[in-house]
Parts: C-alpha cells; sequence; structure tokens
C-alpha cells in the first residue's frame, strides 16, 4: 500500500529543492543556518510518525498481538525492516538500522535524500533535517526523548550517511570527544 501523502499531512519535495534550500542558508547564513532545518525536522517528526502508523496499518501486518500492529507492537526486527521499507518509499533513501558497542543506535544510509554527494564537500555532516527528523520519530517508538547525530555524511565525501541515536547523556559525551578530536568509536568505547 502506497503512502498517501495528502492525507498524512506530508509533501513530495524534490532532493534538488532541499538541497538548494541548504546551500543557500548556508551561503547567507552560515553554520547557524542548521537551526532552522534541524527545527523543521522537529516539526515534521510527529506528522512522519502517524503517516508510519498509518501506512503499517494498511498493509495488514499484524503486532505480536495477532490484531493490527502498531509500531510499538513489532519486533525490533520487523520494526527495523518498515521502518526501511517505509522511508524508501517516502523518497528518502534506503536506510539500515544497527547497533553500535550496546551503546547506540545507528542509523547508515548509502543514498540518503538529504545529502549532497554532487555539491562541494561540507566541513561538517549536513543532514541537519534528518537529523532531528529522527530524533523525533524514533524518540516517539522508544517513548522517551532521544538525542541524534550525524557523524558520516555523504555531502562531506563520505561513502554513507551515519547517524547516532542514544539518549543525551552518551550523546552529549560523542559530541563533546568529536570536539577534542576523537573518533565516535572511540568515544563509545568510554561508555561501554
Amino acid at each position: 500500500m502506497p503512502i498517501d501523502f495528502p492525507a498524512n499531512n506530508l509533501l513530495a519535495l524534490p532532493h534538488a529543492s532541499l538541497g538548494a534550500l541548504r546551500t543557500a542558508l548556508l551561503r547567507e547564513i552560515g553554520p547557524g543556518s542548521a537551526a532552522f532545518l534541524q527545527e523543521a525536522g522537529y516539526a515534521g517528526g510527529e506528522s512522519m510518525f502517524s503517516a508510519f502508523r498509518t501506512w503499517l496499518q494498511a498493509r495488514g501486518d499484524s503486532g505480536a498481538s495477532g490484531t493490527a500492529a502498531e509500531p510499538e507492537d513489532l519486533e525490533v526486527e520487523a520494526f527495523q525492516h518498515r521502518v526501511a521499507e517505509f522511508f524508501k518509499e517516502a523518497g528518502w533513501g534506503t536506510l539500515r538500522i544497527g547497533t553500535l558497542r550496546d551503546a547506540v543506535a545507528t542509523i547508515d544510509c548509502d543514498d540518503w535524500g538529504e545529502a549532497d554527494a554532487q555539491g562541494e564537500a561540507l566541513d561538517q555532516p549536513g543532514c541537519h533535517l534528518s537529523t532531528c527528523h529522527f530524533a523525533d520519530f524514533f524518540g516517539r517508538i522508544a517513548d522517551q526523548p532521544l538525542a541524534v547525530l550525524e557523524v558520516e555524511c555523504r555531502s562531506m565525501g563520505y561513502a554513507r550517511c551515519r547517524f547516532l541515536l542514544g539518549n543525551a547523556e552518551v550523546m552529549e559525551h560523542v559530541y563533546e570527544e568529536l570536539g577534542r578530536g576523537a573518533g565516535y568509536e572511540e568515544a563509545l568505547e568510554a561508555v561501554e
């Protein structure tokens, strides 16, 4: 069952438009432009999660109880698979969900729609909208606030975009360690 964009308050937007918006914001405002895209990401999380719920139910998936599946009812592997299908169908790209050092969840994307692998390479990760979109979306399934940090980005020349999801304390530690020049995997070693 395809996603009904209008019924779910969603809008199909060309990747080029999102890329042009990010480029214009960066050019006109500088690094502070990330905050505007992050705010937009948070604002859209609820609609995206609601659309996922509706899409899941329209597919006829059943949860552990045998009734129509709610996202919270799915086993972890089934949830990961369905989320990947949903975001691909919504045009964002292919994603894989995993874990790293049992400290954070990972989202890896080789073709993520917000990234611009063809443009001028950025100094910092650039998927600001997605970062906060993921924080809101996955925070709803976790039923607690989550922090998300993009640590690899195709807009920087990496082969993939990689997002780390975790509680605020862990993600703050990783962010601080990155600021000191450590790698994200090294930063996570201290969390174990």
